[in-house]
Protein backbone atom coordinates (compact mmCIF):
# COMPACT_ATOMS: atom_id res chain seq x y z
CA UNK A 1 0.00 0.00 0.00
CA UNK A 2 2.30 2.55 -1.76
CA UNK A 3 1.35 6.02 -3.41
CA UNK A 4 1.64 3.75 -6.53
CA UNK A 5 -1.09 1.82 -5.17
CA UNK A 6 -3.65 4.47 -4.54
CA UNK A 7 -2.64 5.98 -8.12
CA UNK A 8 -2.73 2.46 -10.00
CA UNK A 9 -6.45 2.26 -8.31
CA UNK A 10 -7.48 6.18 -9.35
CA UNK A 11 -6.51 5.17 -13.20
CA UNK A 12 -8.43 1.52 -12.55
CA UNK A 13 -11.61 3.35 -11.20
CA UNK A 14 -11.75 6.37 -14.34
CA UNK A 15 -11.03 4.76 -16.99
CA UNK A 16 -12.47 4.37 -20.54
CA UNK A 17 -15.09 2.17 -19.88
CA UNK A 18 -14.91 2.40 -16.33
CA UNK A 19 -13.65 -0.16 -13.74
CA UNK A 20 -12.57 -4.12 -14.81
CA UNK A 21 -10.60 -6.41 -12.05
CA UNK A 22 -7.29 -6.14 -11.62
CA UNK A 23 -4.06 -7.21 -10.01
CA UNK A 24 -1.00 -5.48 -9.77
CA UNK A 25 2.57 -6.89 -8.59
CA UNK A 26 5.92 -5.07 -7.96
CA UNK A 27 9.17 -6.24 -6.70
CA UNK A 28 11.71 -3.46 -5.06
CA UNK A 29 13.93 -2.87 -2.61
CA UNK A 30 13.16 -0.86 0.90
CA UNK A 31 14.70 1.18 3.24
CA UNK A 32 14.12 1.38 7.25
CA UNK A 33 15.74 2.59 10.04
CA UNK A 34 16.75 -1.18 11.41
CA UNK A 35 18.88 -2.12 14.14
CA UNK A 36 20.52 -5.16 12.12
CA UNK A 37 20.43 -8.87 13.83
CA UNK A 38 19.58 -12.55 12.39
CA UNK A 39 16.29 -11.32 11.05
CA UNK A 40 16.61 -7.50 10.15
CA UNK A 41 18.04 -5.87 7.79
CA UNK A 42 18.21 -1.55 7.22
CA UNK A 43 16.99 -2.88 3.37
CA UNK A 44 15.37 -5.82 2.07
CA UNK A 45 13.24 -6.75 -1.20
CA UNK A 46 9.17 -6.13 -0.60
CA UNK A 47 7.09 -7.97 -3.11
CA UNK A 48 4.15 -6.23 -3.29
CA UNK A 49 0.60 -6.93 -4.51
CA UNK A 50 -2.70 -5.91 -4.90
CA UNK A 51 -6.02 -7.41 -5.96
CA UNK A 52 -8.98 -5.13 -7.01
CA UNK A 53 -12.62 -6.84 -7.65
CA UNK A 54 -16.29 -7.34 -6.73
CA UNK A 55 -17.10 -8.50 -3.54
CA UNK A 56 -13.74 -9.84 -2.02
CA UNK A 57 -13.39 -10.94 1.17
CA UNK A 58 -10.56 -11.47 4.12
CA UNK A 59 -10.78 -15.26 3.24
CA UNK A 60 -9.70 -13.95 0.08
CA UNK A 61 -6.99 -12.48 0.92
CA UNK A 62 -5.82 -15.38 2.92
CA UNK A 63 -6.22 -17.53 0.27
CA UNK A 64 -4.05 -15.73 -1.73
CA UNK A 65 -1.52 -15.18 0.99
CA UNK A 66 -1.42 -19.59 1.64
CA UNK A 67 -1.21 -19.84 -1.75
CA UNK A 68 1.70 -17.91 -2.07
CA UNK A 69 3.67 -19.56 0.02
CA UNK A 70 2.48 -22.94 -0.39
CA UNK A 71 4.16 -22.60 -4.11
CA UNK A 72 7.55 -21.61 -2.82
CA UNK A 73 7.04 -24.72 -0.12
CA UNK A 74 6.10 -22.71 3.07
CA UNK A 75 3.15 -23.96 4.42
CA UNK A 76 3.33 -23.12 8.23
CA UNK A 77 1.38 -19.87 8.55
CA UNK A 78 -0.14 -17.70 11.24
CA UNK A 79 -1.99 -14.16 10.69
CA UNK A 80 -1.83 -11.97 13.85
CA UNK A 81 -4.45 -9.20 13.80
CA UNK A 82 -2.48 -5.43 13.05
CA UNK A 83 -3.10 -2.25 12.68
CA UNK A 84 -2.17 -0.38 9.43
CA UNK A 85 -3.76 3.50 8.41
CA UNK A 86 -5.43 2.49 5.45
CA UNK A 87 -6.50 -1.05 5.72
CA UNK A 88 -8.68 -2.81 7.72
CA UNK A 89 -8.59 -5.43 8.81
CA UNK A 90 -5.34 -5.50 8.48
CA UNK A 91 -3.09 -8.88 9.47
CA UNK A 92 0.58 -9.38 10.20
CA UNK A 93 2.01 -13.04 7.97
CA UNK A 94 4.12 -15.17 9.96
CA UNK A 95 6.02 -18.13 8.55
CA UNK A 96 7.64 -20.80 11.16
CA UNK A 97 11.81 -21.08 10.81
CA UNK A 98 12.42 -24.54 12.00
CA UNK A 99 16.16 -23.76 12.81
CA UNK A 100 15.50 -20.85 14.63
CA UNK A 101 12.65 -22.39 16.04
CA UNK A 102 10.23 -19.01 16.39
CA UNK A 103 7.72 -17.92 14.15
CA UNK A 104 8.97 -14.76 11.77
CA UNK A 105 7.41 -11.77 10.44
CA UNK A 106 7.19 -12.38 6.65
CA UNK A 107 4.43 -9.95 5.89
CA UNK A 108 1.73 -7.39 6.20
CA UNK A 109 -1.42 -7.45 4.63
CA UNK A 110 -5.13 -5.63 4.79
CA UNK A 111 -8.24 -5.09 2.97
CA UNK A 112 -8.32 -1.36 1.86
CA UNK A 113 -10.74 0.57 3.72
CA UNK A 114 -13.70 1.90 1.91
CA UNK A 115 -13.21 5.69 2.91
CA UNK A 116 -10.03 4.85 0.97
CA UNK A 117 -11.79 3.97 -2.17
CA UNK A 118 -14.72 6.31 -2.20
CA UNK A 119 -13.00 8.95 -3.85
CA UNK A 120 -11.05 7.26 -6.18
CA UNK A 121 -14.15 6.73 -7.85
CA UNK A 122 -14.37 2.62 -7.57
CA UNK A 123 -18.04 0.88 -7.39
CA UNK A 124 -19.43 0.75 -4.05
CA UNK A 125 -18.76 -3.20 -4.03
CA UNK A 126 -15.21 -3.56 -5.35
CA UNK A 127 -13.17 -4.50 -2.37
CA UNK A 128 -9.04 -4.27 -2.34
CA UNK A 129 -7.18 -6.93 -0.84
CA UNK A 130 -2.76 -5.91 -0.78
CA UNK A 131 -0.18 -7.17 0.71
CA UNK A 132 3.87 -6.65 1.17
CA UNK A 133 6.13 -8.99 1.83
CA UNK A 134 9.46 -9.64 2.68
CA UNK A 135 11.72 -11.59 -0.17
CA UNK A 136 14.21 -12.22 2.15
CA UNK A 137 13.01 -13.45 5.46
CA UNK A 138 10.93 -15.95 3.40
CA UNK A 139 14.23 -17.00 1.64
CA UNK A 140 15.77 -17.93 4.94
CA UNK A 141 12.99 -20.24 5.81
CA UNK A 142 12.75 -22.02 2.22
CA UNK A 143 16.68 -22.47 2.35
CA UNK A 144 17.08 -22.87 6.23
CA UNK A 145 19.42 -20.02 6.80
CA UNK A 146 19.51 -18.90 10.41
CA UNK A 147 21.06 -15.17 9.75
CA UNK A 148 19.54 -12.90 7.21
CA UNK A 149 22.73 -11.54 6.70
CA UNK A 150 24.39 -14.44 5.04
CA UNK A 151 21.87 -13.78 2.24
CA UNK A 152 22.33 -10.01 1.55
CA UNK A 153 24.95 -7.28 2.02
CA UNK A 154 28.87 -7.10 2.01
CA UNK A 155 29.34 -9.74 4.07
CA UNK A 156 27.64 -12.68 2.09
CA UNK A 157 29.65 -15.30 0.85
CA UNK A 158 30.68 -15.63 -2.59
CA UNK A 159 30.79 -19.51 -3.21
CA UNK A 160 27.54 -19.64 -1.70
CA UNK A 161 25.92 -17.60 -4.27
CA UNK A 162 27.81 -19.24 -6.80
CA UNK A 163 26.41 -23.04 -5.51
CA UNK A 164 22.91 -22.07 -4.58
CA UNK A 165 20.59 -24.14 -6.42
CA UNK A 166 17.76 -22.36 -8.81
CA UNK A 167 14.46 -21.85 -6.88
CA UNK A 168 11.74 -23.86 -8.98
CA UNK A 169 8.13 -23.18 -8.29
CA UNK A 170 5.30 -25.44 -8.87
CA UNK A 171 3.77 -25.14 -12.30
CA UNK A 172 0.50 -23.52 -11.51
CA UNK A 173 -1.45 -24.51 -14.57
CA UNK A 174 -0.60 -27.96 -13.56
CA UNK A 175 -2.75 -27.72 -10.79
CA UNK A 176 -5.64 -25.44 -11.94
Amino acid sequence: TTAVSSQMLYKLANQPGGFKPARYFSIDRVFRNETMDATHLCEFHQVEGLVADYDLSLGDLIGTIETFFKKIGITQLRFKPAFNPYTEPSMEIFGYHPDLKKWTEIGNSGMFRPEMLQPMGLPENVRVIAWGLSLERPTMIKYRISNIRDLFGHKVEMARTQTAPICRFEDATASA
